[in-house]
């Protein structure tokens, strides 16, 4: 905010004081550095290595429920960077079919790879298969085709070089034949509105992106709680009130445990956790993308009865929450200790909210539109007035590409933030998914409560033995 301002200060005095042309030269060195602050974030935002996936290790669950159908393997864990497949369609290399490819999650490789020296190098190298230029190219076509205009009616109506260096006259002569051209200042003028536009346009998409991801997070967070203080807990009903009075009633005494009954019900808790979160994803996703795999992996993990249950459901993970809340109710535990576990779900409820406003509410259409529109106008005007100053090249010729460049630009900021606006079909939902469940089969694993000190804590080192 504080450089536009100097901007706008600079273009103030450039018409009150008499040093006009040198107001006008600091100008004119402010709005080139703040189009090269913009094209140097886009480049950062557009750059991505394409060897990056995301999560893509299936966990094996845990035997826990009676179900004998094999788990099926997920087809939305997808790598990043353009399809390798010859046969893949062309629509997969840009656009709407290119999304699926853009769900980064970086391991220390990626962070090596992304700090190298040579990433400038690399980037330019794959200019030309960037899906953000190609998304842009039918308006980077039209404004360069203006320029084009521009440039050959200026050379018939106002005369024109030969490659000899021979200057002749103008070959369209009369009253209404002049050469077209619009004065800079007036683009100028204008410029530091255009960025703050499109800065805004584009923290405000980076917002929502990042408010998505950091659902996310709470999501794998919370269900990391909730299973290790299930695990834990387990079985504890009393302590420390055993056989004392709590609230009027006397608290149960600690009994026995089953470890059958143990695996199964912490076993149903870390089930319908994940079917949670993958409901989640599934309510948050394209369902030609993902229904298909959404209903073969709940019918692989849970039982008919639960996987109908939630898949019929009008809304699938209120139907999953309902389920974990059914599970965790059913572990002999006190109930003090329950209302702790179901603070998690509280905060599940809280990210699907979330979630469901950031899908359903973007940004106000009517400001993406004068953003679209402003932008679209500037760029589509900018040939005429750049037509002057271009006058040491060729018959001006150098406008054109600079006109192109300028345009693949600033288009390009704009569709970032277009492409940012919609956070989940770019955030590798199914990866979290996995390992959620991986994670949580794992822990419920775990010996904790019910077991004597010294053979819980022997176990538990077994346990973690073979990643040490």
């Amino acid at each position: 905010m504080g450089f536009c301002l100097q901007v706008l200060s600079f273009a103030a005095l450039q018409s009150t004081l008499p040093h006009r042309s040198i107001i006008f030269n600091l100008f004119i060195a402010a709005l080139d550095t703040m189009l090269f602050r913009c094209m140097a974030a886009f480049a950062v935002l557009a750059a991505a290595a394409p060897t990056c996936e995301a999560f893509s290790t299936n966990p094996t669950p845990l035997a826990i429920k009676p179900s004998t159908q094999q788990k099926m393997p997920s087809k939305s864990t997808l790598f990043m960077g353009p399809p390798t497949d010859p046969s893949a369609p062309a629509t997969d290399l840009y656009g709407e079919g290119s999304r699926k490819y853009r769900r980064t999650v970086y391991t220390h490789d990626q962070w090596v790879k992304h700090r190298s020296p040579d990433r400038f190098v690399n980037n330019l190298s794959t200019l030309f298969n960037s899906g953000i230029y190609k998304n842009v190219g039918k308006e980077v076509f039209a404004t360069t085709s203006v320029a084009i205009f521009v440039w050959a009616w200026n050379m018939l109506a106002g005369g024109y070089q030969d490659l000899a260096g021979v200057t002749h006259d103008p070959l369209l002569q009369g009253e209404w034949i002049k050469v077209v051209g619009l004065p800079l200042q007036a683009f100028t003028t204008v410029s530091p509105s255009l960025g703050l536009l499109l800065a805004f346009r584009t923290n405000s998409s980076y917002k929502r992106w990042d408010e998505a991801r950091k659902f996310w997070g709470l999501n794998i967070n919370h269900t990391r709680d909730l299973n290790r203080m299930a695990t834990a807990w387990y079985g504890n009903e009393g302590n420390p009130w055993d056989g004392t009075e709590f609230a009027g009633a006397p608290s149960p005494e600690a009994k026995p445990i089953d470890p059958a009954e143990r695996q199964y019900l912490l076993g149903q808790v870390s089930l319908m956790t994940w079917a949670f979160v993958r409901s989640m994803k599934r309510h948050l996703s394209p369902p030609d993308e993902d229904e298909e795999d959404y209903i073969a992996e709940m019918k692989s993990r849970l039982t008919p009865e639960q996987a109908d249950a939630i898949i019929s459901a009008a809304h699938r993970p209120n139907r999953a929450l309902y389920d974990l809340s059914v599970a965790i109710e059913k572990l002999p535990m006190h109930f003090l200790r329950k209302d702790e576990l179901n603070k998690n779900l509280s905060i599940f409820e809280d990210t699907l909210g979330g979630s469901e406003r950031l899908l359903s509410s973007p940004i106000p259409l009517f400001y993406s539109r004068h953003t679209a529109r402003f932008l679209s106008t500037w760029l589509l005007l900018l040939p005429f007035a750049l037509y002057g100053q271009f006058s040491d090249s060729w018959n001006h010729i150098m406008m054109i590409p600079a006109t192109a460049f300028i345009s693949v630009s600033l288009f390009g900021i704009e569709e970032l933030a277009t492409q940012l606006e919609e956070p989940f079909t770019i955030l590798p939902m199914q990866g979290f998914c996995d390992k959620i469940g991986g994670w949580c089969d794992e822990i419920v694993s775990w010996a904790g409560q019910g077991k004597e000190a010294e053979e819980a804590m022997k176990s538990n080192i077994a346990d973690l033995a073979p990643s040490r």
